[in-house]
């Protein structure tokens, strides 16, 4: 028979091992998310930069244009920060692309059907305007969905291959 502070004692230590579990769990779960989250800031800072040294913008001269200021957007750059949809879009107005780019690269929108290459190549294009390239893209997809939509299913591959069984022939043989 337990005397009431042991018992006491042992749903009180029951417990908190069940805590530690849970609270292990959890930690485990946000340590994850904020690992995917460095991984998508890291990755639009690099494409910032990238943008922003390609069309041979300064650091200070960008930060001016998108009406942010110099430390931050250096942060942004960095993976330091993650700026908003609407910093972004300020952004791509300094860098004269097209927010939606960025939106894709911060992990905001889903990256558009098609080729990689195609896209890349239609948004590179510098003959094109902002509009143009956005017209471009959306045909791209229509005409990539259609296509996908039209085709016959892949034939199923079989598992295993059947055997077919001899059906008994309605005639008889002499």
């Amino acid at each position: 028979m337990h005397k009431p502070g042991d018992f006491v004692r042992e749903q009180v230590t029951a417990a908190r091992e069940r805590v530690d579990r849970v609270a292990g769990s959890v930690a485990g779960t946000v340590a994850g998310t904020v690992a995917e989250s460095t991984a998508v800031t890291s990755s639009v800072g690099d494409f910032i930069r990238q943008q922003r040294n390609a069309a041979r913008v300064s650091l200070r001269e960008l930060a001016r244009a998108a009406g942010v200021s110099n430390p931050y957007l250096s942060q942004v750059e960095r993976g330091l920060r993650k700026p908003s949809a609407e910093i972004l879009a300020a952004i791509a107005r300094g860098l004269s692309i097209s927010a939606e780019t960025l939106y894709e690269h911060a992990g905001i929108l889903d990256r558009r059907a098609g080729t990689a290459d195609t896209v890349a190549a239609i948004r590179a294009d510098t003959a094109l305007s902002e509009r143009h390239k956005a017209v471009l893209l959306e045909l791209y997809e229509t005409y990539v969905r259609e296509h996908r939509a039209a085709a016959p299913p892949p034939p199923p591959t079989p598992a295993s291959p059947q055997a077919v069984p001899d059906v008994p022939s309605t005639k008889e043989s002499a």
